[in-house]
């Protein structure tokens, strides 16, 4: 008889159609049943929360999680994410390569995910001490093992390169320390001035997501997974505009191209002239 594979997961399992064992029946997702139990019951963020964590989160963790989502759904064409997506869509890429530009330059350690992750461990570090912070900002730790990732070049969660924190970055603060339950979030709060000081630029909104994410208990791991995807969804909005608008449109393309043999700009079938 051949062995029968099995795929470990402690996150899934399914029971079977009765008459095919090749599609499911029943999907649990860490006990719940998907389309029985949580499909028109929790929300979006509730089951997100739950496919990371492994349970339900109270309800004060769901509008933590629900505001973080909505604060970095989309950050805009400054952001450098959102920016390789753009030139993605206006160079006609297709849709899946728009996307893999936003994580690939969302990825990194200038405001992307990684960025985040260092933070979080930053958090499970210094915990709510201003003098450990004060150490690890001025004098962070060097891995010993050489690393994919070179070391950070800025102190982790903030922005090198701003003059002050920004209204964005206050905002969002304010909300989530305001709605969340955890110490990470009103300590940052309470003492961001100092922080700053130490570290010698403003907040950034890493630095937000790491004390929230911290707040709800993810890992380091989970906390940078998680920031790639909610930062998706203004990726791709912005792609398809930019796709739509053409590249004569978009800034630098224009000037930077010389196109030989011009057919000028692209018109819709039913609008060009028959005769």
């Amino acid at each position: 008889m051949a062995k029968q594979e099995k795929i470990r997961t402690r996150i899934w399992s399914e029971d079977p159609e009765p008459d095919n064992p090749f599609a499911a029946a029943v999907c649990y997702c860490h006990g719940y049943d998907v389309y029985g139990d949580i499909l028109g019951k929790a929300s979006w963020i509730e089951y997100l929360y739950l496919l990371f964590r492994g349970e339900r989160p109270t309800p004060k963790q769901a509008r933590l999680l629900e505001g973080l989502a909505i604060a970095v759904a989309n950050l805009g064409p400054r952001d450098h994410s959102v920016n390789a997506a753009m030139n993605a869509g206006v160079g006609g890429s297709t849709y899946a390569s728009c996307l893999m530009a936003a994580l690939a330059v969302g990825a990194g350690q200038l405001g992307g995910a990684h960025e985040v992750y260092i933070a979080i461990e930053y958090w499970g570090r210094c915990g709510q001490d201003l003098g450990l912070w004060e150490k690890e900002l001025l004098n962070p730790e060097i891995p010993e093992r050489a690393d994919i990732w070179l070391p950070m070049e800025h102190p982790p969660g903030f922005d090198p390169h701003g003059a002050s924190c920004t209204t964005p970055v206050r905002q969002i603060l304010h909300y989530l320390t305001t709605h969340g339950e955890g110490k990470a979030l009103s300590w940052l709060m309470q003492h961001r001035a100092e922080l700053e000081q130490i570290a010698d630029c403003p907040l950034a909104m890493t630095g937000v997501a790491a004390a929230a994410l911290t707040d709800l208990g993810f890992t380091p791991k989970q906390g940078e997974m998680l920031f790639l995807l909610l930062r998706l969804p203004g990726a791709a909005v912005h792609a398809m505009e930019q796709e739509g608008y053409g590249w004569r449109q978009f800034p630098f393309f224009a000037d930077g191209l010389i196109v030989e043999n011009d057919p000028g700009p692209k018109v819709a079938p039913h609008l060009r002239d028959s005769s």
